[in-house]
């Protein structure tokens, strides 16, 4: 579905899958690879933008770390940007222009530091208010960033002073957008925040926001990047009399969400903007909403000097599984059935590449519309597309041997399983497929890595719309990442990951036939670009979830990394403001090794000692934290109605489950994936009693209301 097809009638269409074989290479790779355009190019000693090239390839051209030498590379320097804050996690990728690499922290704040030395050449504040800012811009001699109050700044990239400042968002919403920040990081304001990473091309800046998770109306900017003037602005909920609007039921179009908190892709040759637009709003609850929901969950093609929509493509119909693919589109070059073909791709969440024609928007390996499963409230769509070729995350669900096992007792299902008011497990989840990872086209190999994680997600509407349970309590999280050939949208290999590497872990290939990858864990590692062995690692101190970045200086090669940890999707992943960069030779000790993130969605709640409240745990409650005892009412929507959600007890402990008597509902505890215990059905004023003999974490929840999850420690 591409263009003016992709609007409430959806015309189905025949899969056409590329039947040439692969090419014969010495390494079985996906050869020949045509050469790339050089105006989608950077000069190979630079890494001008986030994505390396205006086609986000992450590919750096530079052969001087190889697979040869690779044993030789170590810690060339270290800076500690923030002085060792671990307060905040770290989401900006590193900017590297004639030696001096350019990144933005979280505490907003701008560094130049000197590529060979990592001294701090300057520090520039942009503000106190967080937004999820990835990467700053350079070009005309100046750095582009955003604050969290919604300003657009130019610094000057001699020495930091501002050039000019642009308030931005300050149009009006078209509805209310009440604020907060949503389990994916998007923080909203009265209109959304800029996040996305800064580009920068002949002249002109573009810049996106989020704030759909509370009902801001998306768009996205083009400004003059001498003076910082709007160019254009492009509204991705179009209103009345637009094209896209009778997608929209109503007025729902005010508040559609639909935002663009990625950087686009940028084809100069025919004056391109390609740009990926989030879920509507509200994001699980589409009984408001009828229609497929233009242009949410959407890849724009736009004229880059003016704005105008040449043609889109929805990747999912009037979405309620917060499925909005948003991702930095790749642009490339492929050889398909003997012919050089324009690409440009697509998809992350629901863990398929879209491989469409640049020019129309068309599948290149066909796009065919599949019925899937209905939910009347919801007022589902009756297709969904699905690409040709094969995801390339795993589609088992669910597998008892990984991560996706389901937490017992919910609803569950596949991509595409619909829900209503009971909370229901879905895989891939929002937080799994590949989500925002940086992705990586090697021109050497021929292949496009992406790393995913596997990890459900859990949806209900019980409050209006928001999400109710996004990432089950208990549940095990888990990734891995894959080589795919792009010119049969098939899987090369895969390799297992003990963490996720969905949300921001980018992977940069390169000419010396490497492949660099960071991890949760603090871990960056060198992989061989064509099997995926591990062939050095090296401690960063903090999770190395942002994207590698090469550079050179002098004829020596650099790889550098901001090493921070972004809080996802694990709270507990080490976090930090370690920026890293290494050469042959160096001698920088790595940091030492963090503690590791929680394999498991952990409560986070404060324990309670059990003798405390004589060992019992109230069902159907929650806890007061004022006074210290369970609440009086009984709660049948929350994750934490079970009172206290956290209890610690000596080994030997018996423990009490009560269903009080004032209840309503039938209550139990079930002790899953340890299997230490089980209630029963326990109707009101009934209860039941275990010992424990062992010590351990003990997850439970609660089989007629499962969202309702507790853990016991026995130490």
């Amino acid at each position: 579905m591409t263009g003016a097809a992709a609007t409430a009638a959806v015309a189905t269409t025949s899969v056409a899958l590329a039947t040439d074989a692969r090419a014969a290479s010495a390494d079985g790779l996906a050869l020949p690879v045509p050469q790339q355009p050089v105006s989608l190019a950077a000069p190979r000693q630079n890494w001008p933008k986030v994505g390396g090239d205006l086609g986000n390839k992450n590919y750096s051209t530079l052969t001087g770390i190889d697979r040869r030498n690779i044993t030789e590379l170590g810690g060339a320097w270290h800076t500690n940007l923030e002085g060792g804050d671990t307060s905040q996690g770290q989401q900006s990728t590193v900017v590297a222009q004639n030696g001096v690499l350019y990144v933005q922290t979280t505490q907003q704040n701008v560094f130049a530091v000197n590529g060979r030395t990592g001294s701090v050449l300057w520090k520039t504040g942009v503000g106190t208010s967080r937004t999820n800012m990835r990467g700053v811009a350079v070009g005309g001699g100046l750095v582009f960033s955003a604050s969290g109050a919604n300003i657009l700044y130019a610094l000057d990239q001699a020495t930091g002073k501002v050039a000019w400042q642009t308030q931005l968002m300050n149009e009006g919403t078209g509805g209310g957008d009440t604020g907060g920040c949503g389990p994916d990081g998007e923080c909203g304001g009265t209109v959304g925040t800029l996040a996305g990473a800064v580009v920068y091309w002949d002249g002109l800046i573009y810049v996106g926001m989020q704030g759909s998770t509370a009902g801001a109306r998306g768009r996205s900017y083009a400004l003059d990047a001498k003076t910082g003037k709007v160019v254009w602005t492009f509204w991705s909920c179009p209103g009345t009399g637009e094209y896209g609007n009778d997608t929209w039921a109503g007025d729902s179009w005010q508040t559609g969400g639909a935002v663009c908190w990625l950087h686009p892709a940028v084809d100069p040759d025919t004056s391109t903007v390609y740009w990926a637009f989030g879920n509507p709003y509200p994001r699980t609850d589409g009984s408001s909403r009828e229609g497929t929901n233009l242009f949410a969950n959407c890849l724009l093609a736009l004229d880059a000097k003016t704005g105008k929509r040449k043609w889109h493509f929805q990747s999912v119909h009037h979405d309620i599984w917060d499925y909005d693919n948003v991702m930095s589109p790749l642009l490339l070059d492929l050889r398909i059935k003997n012919k050089t073909r324009k690409t440009v791709v697509y998809g992350s969440k629901v863990g398929m590449f879209y491989i469409l024609d640049r020019h129309t928007g068309e599948g290149i390996h066909g796009i065919e519309e599949r019925p899937v499963p209905q939910q009347a409230e919801q007022l589902t769509w009756p297709t969904q597309p699905y690409p040709g070729g094969e995801p390339f995350v795993p589609a088992s669900f669910p597998t008892p041997e990984n991560t996706t096992r389901p937490v017992p007792f919910y609803p569950n299902g596949g991509r595409f399983t619909p829900f209503w008011d009971r909370a229901t497990i879905v895989y891939p989840g929002a937080g799994g497929g590949a989500d925002w990872g940086a992705y990586s086209f090697s021109e050497s190999t021929g292949y496009i890595y992406a790393g995913y994680g596997l990890i459900n997600s859990s949806y209900s509407n019980t409050h209006g719309g928001r999400v109710n349970t996004a990432r089950p309590l208990g549940q095990y999280n888990s990734g891995g990442f894959a080589a795919i050939d792009p010119r049969t949208n098939t899987v090369v290999w895969r390799r297992d990951h003990p963490t996720a590497l969905s949300h921001g872990t980018g992977f940069l290939s390169t000419a010396g036939r490497l492949l660099f990858r960071g991890s949760l864990d603090g871990v960056l590692s060198a992989l061989d670009d064509a099997t995926g062995e591990e062939l050095w690692t090296f401690q960063c101190g903090a999770g190395a979830n942002t994207c590698p970045v090469s550079y050179e200086i002098d004829g020596e090669q650099y790889i550098a990394i901001l090493a921070g940890g972004n809080g996802l999707p694990y709270p507990d992943i080490p976090k930090g403001d370690h920026l890293w960069a290494f050469k042959r030779g160096g001698k920088v000790a790595p940091a030492p090794t963090p503690k590791p993130p929680n394999p498991r969605n952990d409560i986070t709640t404060t324990p309670v000692a059990g003798a405390s409240v004589s060992n019992t745990i109230t069902l159907g409650r929650t806890w007061s934290s004022t006074t210290k005892a369970p609440s009086t009412t009984e709660n049948l929507v929350s994750t934490g109605a079970v009172a206290p959600q956290s209890l610690t007890v000596p080994i030997g402990t018996t423990v009490t489950f009560l269903n009080p008597s004032a209840n309503a509902q039938a209550h139990g505890a079930v002790s899953f994936f340890e299997n230490e215990f089980d209630s029963g059905q326990l109707m009101p004023g009934e209860s039941f009693t275990h010992t424990f003999a062992k010590a351990g974490e003990y997850f439970f929840n609660d089989p007629e209301y499962p969202q309702a999850t507790g853990k016991i420690v026995v130490g």
